[in-house]
């Protein structure tokens, strides 16, 4: 394990039977040389800083039916909200104005007219009136290519698509028929295409997924070239299909499978961004910060309007619905502090492996 680690660390060439190896390793002194290992490839390749993305959940209105998400459509028991345009636009300057960098604007999947038009005028209002200063990343499921260049076109410049499993099989036990695994790897390569930053992720530690997913789901990353990661690990919410029949997960066991996943995708992919996420915390209250110490380095602090957070809950236990963005910041800068790194605050924080690639293609140009 630690030659392995070695040849990751130097960049050489390694397998995905390779990188099961580290995600199946339980000794605890391996997986602290997996967590360090990953950590000096972050240094070296995307730095000590971390970047803020304050997410905005601008509504939990969904056309999907998911089988793990708590605001699937099939679920009654969730509050519906829609965020008018003004509250969007105040939490995104409030955004601009406490120096983040960028913002995420996130909501369930909807594909109608009036969805499709009120993101375009809101991205074009947050930069006039953000001055061009804030980066926008969108995260709102499965759209048109002709939806995905107005979007693009009205200001936004990453796209979040979670493609959740890279196992047909098991997307299909996790989604009803009208969901489909090539739909969703399609809007991906539109999304590049298009010209955005592309972001995916998966879930991990799901039910019937084994570490050869996770490895495979790591070489479609880097086969197709992906510039930005946001995973997870699982965590149930019981009013959903999937949770039916599982009594409990076992947090430490979610979470070490998450910080291993981190740790592996950074050691492999090297120059992406990478999300310490939400959920990490949801397992274990300083699970960002050890995901940042994983080799994560980005945060995606929620600056939704607190009343709407309880009706935004993709799964339980999600942590900070009841702070508001003031708090919220205090407390991120704190942690992050706290583990010896610096924010990156008023800048956009792209993906260094995006910015290399569109150097080299404008060099190609010329």
């Amino acid at each position: 394990m630690r030659e392995l680690l070695d040849r990751l660390v130097a960049g050489e060439m390694t397998t995905p039977e390779e990188w099961r190896a580290l995600l199946d390793c339980s000794a605890p002194e391996v997986r602290q040389a997996l967590y360090e290992a990953a950590y000096r490839v972050k240094l070296d390749t995307v730095g000590p800083t971390v970047y803020f993305r304050g997410i905005v959940e601008l509504s939990n209105m969904c056309s999907k039916d998911c089988y793990y998400c708590g605001i699937r459509r099939s679920n009654t028991n969730v509050e519906r909200y829609q965020m008018s345009e003004e509250e969007i636009l105040r939490d995104a300057l409030w955004a601009h104005e406490h120096k983040y960098g960028s913002i995420v604007l996130q909501s369930g999947e909807r594909q109608d007219a009036q969805f499709v038009e009120q993101i375009e005028r809101i991205l074009r209002r947050i930069k006039e009136a953000s001055g061009g200063e804030l980066g926008i990343t969108l995260s709102l499921g499965e759209q048109s290519e002709a939806v995905y260049r107005a979007w693009f076109e009205a200001g936004a410049h990453r796209y979040l698509l979670r493609i959740e499993t890279t196992n047909p099989d098991l997307y299909r036990a996790l989604h009803p028929e009208s969901h489909t695994f090539d739909a969703r790897v399609a809007c991906l390569d539109t999304l590049r295409r298009v010209g955005y930053q592309v972001g995916t992720g998966v879930m991990i530690g799901l039910p019937g997924q084994t570490s050869e997913d996770l490895a495979n789901d790591i070489a479609f990353f880097r086969d197709r070239d992906i510039d930005m990661i946001g995973m997870g690990p699982y965590v149930l919410h019981s009013e959903t299909p999937l949770a039916d029949g599982l009594d409990s997960i076992d947090p430490e066991t979610q979470l070490e499978l998450g910080l291993k996943m981190i740790a592996v995708t950074r050691l492999v992919l090297r120059d992406v961004n990478i999300a310490a996420t939400t959920a990490l915390q949801a397992l274990n209250p300083i699970g960002r910060e050890m995901g940042l110490q994983a080799g994560a380095n980005i945060i995606m602090p929620n600056l939704t309007d607190t009343p709407y957070r309880k009706s935004y809950q993709l799964y339980e236990g999600k942590p900070c619905l009841d702070e508001d963005s003031t708090l919220c910041r205090g407390c991120l800068q704190k942690r992050v502090a706290g583990i010896g790194e610096t924010i990156g605050l008023g800048e956009w924080g792209d993906s260094p492996h995006f910015l290399k690639r569109i150097h080299v293609s404008r060099g190609e140009e010329r």
